[in-house]
């Protein structure tokens, strides 16, 4: 009996979930921040349009919420996170024609490496190696030589606890091989993304979209279970004399869970496209920010709308749900502000693909903004990262031929001036350029939403001039009791001029 409960246990689990983070590591977590609900305080608190937001928005219980509650809580296949490490950074230097492909500085990838681990709760950096290497594709990535002088470094500082070996992937065997030299845990760059992820996850959608990127590191430990399970002296693969191995059952228990967590995000995904639906009824303009990671999008939101409620965090992924802001265009035209997830060069696929569905929403937006961080070094390497990802997103060809592109913090960058034609300086923490970039996105807001400013004379004390304050911007008033009329100025969508010339056919 106990051989058969070893075996099904781990499967499960899978199946069950169970909550096994530590009372540590929640305190090392820093509370979640408040998802702002799309409606942004552009209504009161009473209006229906917020109600709507705040019935169907994130948080809020559901039929599912049980099944989905579960899902979050299953076992995280992640154990480090909820231990301090003190990191040893190995950053393989490629030489030769491996290297063809290879755009920035070995000194720039070690930097975006250390950034990453201190953005972990109790994680710091130990040690940073940078070995030249040929064959980066090999089993022990270095040559014989080269990684003889790593394994002696490494076996011989006691303050490692933990190597970072900054590749996109390893394979099992690799991993399995270093960690057997070095003795000590070795992660690549898909798994310290992910736990940056798993701390920086708030909302729900956010946390199952790391639940399925999860998936290929739940399968790559399922294969390294299997391979010693299966060695002589392990027992016997079958349960029972079922037929089914312990390997088939938890094969079938972590496709049911990837299915599981698809359906559940599915259901997400519909009750975003209703969200996003509604705002096109209300004719909302979206402005959907985008950029590298840490390039202050969050920050320049914050100044464009003023909302207080808005944290910005200098690390790295400190947004990863799309949430949108409330402000206002010069005119007094409102406009939602999308912040969005941030990218990141040689980000693995697979995190890609699991939070395509969320930067999906830039697809739908009116315009796009590209906040550059032109005081990096890789400037221009994150540029061509970011536009790379926005081309995969497959947005329409009109969306992505406007993209405005934004040079943020100017301020460090004493005489900085802008070579690509187009392209605006601002400083989000100074306010610098704050005014010209407003008046830009105006101009951008109501072309691509077809407003056009029109004049028109109604009359006084009707229901003309409450509708088109409703429903329009007034940018001018001047009344004219002789004719018991007023002469309005106004910014209107050309679907929302037809409706009143319909309901008001008599007005000039």
């Amino acid at each position: 009996m106990q051989p058969l409960r070893a075996a099904l246990l781990p499967g499960l689990r899978l199946l069950r979930g169970r909550r096994v983070l530590t009372a540590q590591s929640r305190a090392q977590t820093p509370p979640p921040w408040p998802v702002r609900d799309v409606s942004g305080g552009l209504r009161g608190p009473g209006s229906a349009w917020t109600g709507f937001v705040r019935a169907h928005g994130e948080g809020q219980p559901t039929e599912h919420g049980e099944e989905e509650e579960e899902l979050l809580d299953a076992e995280p296949p992640l154990p480090l996170l909820s231990s301090a490490h003190r990191v040893c950074i190995l950053h393989p230097d490629v030489k030769g024609p491996a290297a063809r492909t290879m755009r920035s500085t070995a000194e720039n990838d070690v930097a975006e490496a250390a950034s990453l681990v201190c953005t972990l709760p109790g994680w710091s950096v130990a040690r940073t190696l940078v070995v030249p290497t040929r064959v980066p594709d090999s089993k022990m990535v270095f040559g014989k030589g080269n990684f003889r002088d790593v394994t002696e470094k490494i076996r011989g500082s006691q303050d490692i606890t933990c190597v970072f070996l900054n590749v996109e992937r390893m394979s099992v065997q690799t991993k399995t091989a270093l960690e057997a030299s070095w003795g000590v845990p070795v992660l690549d760059r898909f798994t310290v993304v992910l736990h940056v992820f798993r701390c920086n996850a708030r909302t729900r959608e956010a946390r199952l979209q790391l639940a399925l990127a999860e998936i290929p590191l739940l399968r790559s430990t399922l294969s390294t279970r299997t391979t010693t399970q299966n060695q002589p002296g392990q027992g016997s693969r079958y349960i029972m004399g079922s037929g089914v191995s312990a390997t088939e059952l938890r094969q079938r228990a972590l496709r049911d869970r990837e299915a599981r967590i698809r359906q559940a995000l599915a259901r997400l995904r519909d009750k975003r496209d209703l969200l996003r639906k509604l705002r096109t009824k209300r004719e909302f303009p979206v402005v959907s920010v985008v950029g590298y990671t840490n390039s202050g999008k969050t920050t320049l939101i914050k100044a464009l709308t003023g909302d207080a409620a808005l944290q910005p965090r200098d690390q790295l992924f400190a947004t990863l749900d799309v949430t949108a802001h409330a402000g206002w265009l010069p005119s007094r035209v409102p406009v939602l502000y999308m912040d969005t997830v941030g990218f990141l060069s040689r980000l693995p696929h697979g995190l890609m693909q699991a939070f395509s569905a969320t930067l999906g929403d830039v697809a739908h937006s009116d315009v796009v903004v590209h906040v550059r961080d032109v005081a990096h070094p890789d400037t221009e390497l994150q540029k061509e990262t970011v536009l790379s990802t926005l081309q995969g997103l497959r947005l329409p060809p009109a969306l992505l031929d406007t993209v405005l592109e934004v040079h943020n913090k100017v301020d460090l960058v004493p005489g900085y001036q802008p070579t690509v034609s187009g392209a605006l300086t601002v400083s989000a923490t100074s306010g610098l350029g704050l005014d010209e970039l407003k008046e830009a996105l105006e101009g951008l807001v109501l072309q691509a939403t077809g407003r056009t400013v029109v004049t028109l004379q109604v009359p006084l004390g009707g229901v003309e001039l409450s509708w088109l304050y409703a429903e329009a911007t007034v940018q001018q008033l001047e009344e004219m009791p002789d004719e018991c009329t007023a002469q309005l100025t106004v910014i209107i969508s050309q679907a929302a001029l037809c409706r009143f010339r319909k309901l008001f056919p008599g007005v000039l």
